[in-house]
This record gives C-alpha cells, sequence and structure tokens, in this order.
C-alpha cells in the first residue's frame, strides 16, 4: 500500500508539475520579488507560442548598457546599407580610451594609437560590455540622435537615449535613457524575426549576443548548463545611499525543442546587495524556463 501511495503521490506531483499556466508563473514571480527592495519590470513572450505576461511592462527604467544592443541595430543597419563593412579599420586614439570606466579594449591596447575594425568595435562593445567601443561606435555613426532615429523608425516608442557612456557620469544621469520592458521585448522580436537587420547582419549580431561575457551569475545562471541565451546586460553604480539606479537583463532564450522565449527584466531603485539582486534575475529566468519546459 505505501508503495502503491507513493506512485500516485508522484503521479499528482508530476502533473502539477506539467500543468503549470501563465498564471502560476505570475504567481511564482510575484514571490520572488514581492520582497525585494526594488522596482522590478518585466516582459516574457513566446516567440513561436506567442504567450506574453507582463508586470509593470510599461514602466520606464533606466537602460544602462543594455542600450549597447539599440546602438549595434543602429550600426550594423548601416553595414546593411553599404555605408559600413564590418572589415572596416578605425583609428583609436589614446584620448579615446577614457580612464575609470569598463574597457577591456583599454586593458588590452593602454596606450591606443592603433586600428580595429568595426567588427572588432562590435564584439568589444555587445560581448564584453566596453564602454569606450560603446562611445566610439557612437561616434563613428553620428551620436545618440541616429540611434534614436532609427529605434523610433521600428515602431519602438518607449525608447530615449540622450547621453553616451562618457556623459553617464552621475548618478542623476543614469535615468536619461530609458525604455520599458514591453518595449525591449518587441524589439528583441522584431529583430529575431529578421524585421529589423538583413539576415546575415542578423545572424552575426545574435551570435555576438550569445557570446555575452558579462552578467554570467544573472539570467544565464537560472537556465540549464548549456542553454543558448542572446543577451544583453546593463549595470549602474550606487549612490551615496547605496541605491543603485538599475540592473537589467534582457534576451533570446532557446528551449530544448528548439523554440524560443522572450525575457525583458529591468530592475530599478535597488537597495538589495549584488548577490541578492543577481539572484532576483536568475530565480525569474529559472521559473520562465520551468514554465515554458512543463506549460500545457
Amino acid at each position: 500500500m505505501k508503495k502503491a501511495s507513493l506512485f500516485i503521490s508522484l503521479c499528482l506531483f508530476s502533473l502539477q508539475v506539467k500543468s503549470q499556466t501563465i498564471q502560476d508563473l505570475r504567481n511564482k514571480i510575484n514571490t520572488i520579488t514581492s520582497t525585494k527592495n526594488a522596482t522590478v519590470g518585466i516582459s516574457v513572450k513566446g516567440i513561436e507560442d506567442k504567450d506574453t505576461l507582463s508586470i509593470n511592462g510599461n514602466k520606464e527604467t533606466p537602460l544602462m548598457s543594455v542600450f549597447k544592443f539599440h546602438i549595434a541595430l543602429a550600426v550594423l543597419n548601416r553595414v546593411d546599407k553599404g555605408k559600413l563593412k564590418l572589415n572596416q579599420k578605425f583609428f583609436i586614439k589614446k584620448e579615446d580610451l577614457m580612464p575609470e570606466t569598463w574597457s577591456p579594449i583599454r586593458e588590452e591596447y593602454p596606450e591606443g594609437n592603433m586600428y580595429l575594425t568595426l567588427d572588432q568595435l562590435l564584439r568589444y562593445t555587445v560581448s564584453h560590455s566596453d564602454n569606450n567601443g560603446c562611445d566610439i561606435l557612437l561616434n563613428i555613426i553620428g551620436g545618440t540622435d541616429s540611434v534614436q532615429k532609427f529605434i523610433n523608425q521600428q515602431g519602438i516608442k518607449d525608447f530615449t537615449i540622450k547621453v553616451n557612456e562618457q556623459q553617464m557620469s552621475s548618478f542623476d544621469k543614469f535615468y536619461l535613457n530609458t525604455t520599458t520592458p514591453l518595449a525591449t521585448t518587441d524589439l528583441l522580436e522584431k529583430f529575431y524575426k529578421g524585421k529589423v537587420l538583413k539576415k546575415e547582419t542578423t545572424k552575426y549580431l545574435y551570435q555576438i549576443m550569445v557570446e555575452t561575457s558579462r552578467g554570467l551569475t544573472w539570467m544565464k545562471a537560472g537556465l540549464p548548463a548549456g542553454t543558448e541565451l542572446a543577451h544583453r546586460t546593463g549595470i549602474s553604480s550606487r549612490n551615496e545611499n547605496n541605491l543603485r539606479a538599475a540592473m537589467n537583463d534582457v534576451g533570446i532564450v532557446k528551449l530544448t525543442n528548439g523554440k524560443h522565449f522572450i525575457l525583458s527584466v529591468y530592475l530599478k531603485n535597488i537597495n538589495e546587495e549584488m548577490a541578492v539582486t543577481e539572484k532576483i534575475i536568475a530565480d525569474i529566468s529559472h521559473a520562465v524556463w520551468e514554465y515554458y519546459t512543463n506549460k500545457k
């Protein structure tokens, strides 16, 4: 009898696991975030299944380095139009490599005065979140206004870019570049479906987002090892009151069945330790993965 009861219990548990609904996912995420000292904005969308979830999806949030995805789109649009080439070389002066900012380029070439290809600049900026690389790319395409115009042309209205990385020199300026979780998911879907760039440049940008070396303990940590994740992260420093303006992770996840979901997580005005904040994002991505793996 004990074996039979155990078998029935396991079967019931299995049914419970496999019958997750979008409301179950909402409840899980609310449980993860409800006690945390942060404003959380989330947007989820199944690309093939088209199911959606939004929690504060229209809430305006600082972009931080997530905007390097938008900048890369604007740069690659110029490649598509023949105005730029990936193998095109650009001379990088020492004064282009600002000190006291995250910059693998500067670490590798501290004296500057060398050439990098557009491909190298994009990889440093998108895969490794190089702040100097970011601003060099912006200079190449004419500044933030060119990115603003291009993203708006994709039908994305909830997006504002006013300052580059160097100009984000004080806490209040972290709030000048903004978007929403829903706008991010919309743009990621259009990008994935080839509605923003040509086929080859879409594939190229997707791959260098897969190769992202930042935020390995964020969204990626909530997914099974080896899961394909094309993403872009962003994080601010703290102010004198230990408040972090934002910490974000947005991306496209490939499921084991070959389907994909988009997850845009934006955390704003955070008063939690780094490890706790990382775990919020990881737990959310794990919950979304479980939902798409076990949903009806």
